[in-house]
């Protein structure tokens, strides 16, 4: 569904090589120095962290065609958060230094960059405002909002098969599973979704 962030073909004509990784196999720890440009080529990749209290907080999922924990190297700072793989995932993993020689030698790579550097941190700002939200409806659609059409890019009028398991919608708005349940279905004798075979369309 995505356009690749980077081509697989200019990744490796630069020296990217493919990983690979099994569930819940660990891509890099917070606090690891960043040293690699990633970019998943198939399954997912959650970035997370977690409280005192051992909750974990799930940043962002990212699929295929979709780069992840490019900040630090930009910013010269270690890594603030885990990278996990979701499912059976492959990753191309490009060095720092040939990864920043491909941005100089592709203007408009490195636009694309600032594109989406900018869209995390709207993201960031608009999860944060919609988190601090009591009601977990509103909450469950300032994510769905942000994915149908600043993700997904898609119109009002077209339905948006959401991507995430429950327990991921929950994580991501900062609320209970069993909270999400409710909402949805609450959501959904609402008329706002529809559910089909456990999925969910907004």
């Amino acid at each position: 569904f995505f356009i690749p962030m980077i081509e697989k073909e200019l990744l490796i004509q630069y020296g990217a090589s493919e990983k690979h990784y099994v569930k819940d196999e660990t891509i890099f720890f917070k606090g690891d120095t960043p040293r690699f440009f990633f970019q998943v080529a198939s399954g997912q990749i959650k970035m997370n962290s977690y409280n005192d209290a051992g909750k974990e907080f799930i940043q962002g999922i990212f699929s295929a065609g979709r780069s992840f924990g490019e900040p630090p190297l930009f910013g010269d700072f270690l890594y603030p958060a885990n990278a996990v793989a979701l499912e059976k995932t492959t990753v191309l993993v490009l060095r720092k230094e040939e990864f920043q020689t491909l941005l100089k030698e592709h203007p408009k790579v490195h636009l694309a960059f600032t594109e989406v550097l900018a869209n995390r941190l709207y993201y960031k700002a608009t999860m944060a405002s919609g988190n601090s939200n009591e009601n977990a409806s509103d909450r469950i659609r300032t994510l769905l909002d942000y994915l149908k059409f600043q993700v997904y890019k898609l119109s009002k009028e077209e339905l948006f098969e959401v991507d995430l398991t429950r327990q991921q919608i929950a994580d991501l708005t900062g609320l209970r599973v069993e909270t999400v349940i409710r909402s949805i279905k609450k959501m959904e004798t609402g008329g706002e979704i529809t559910i089909k075979e456990r999925r969910v369309y907004w």
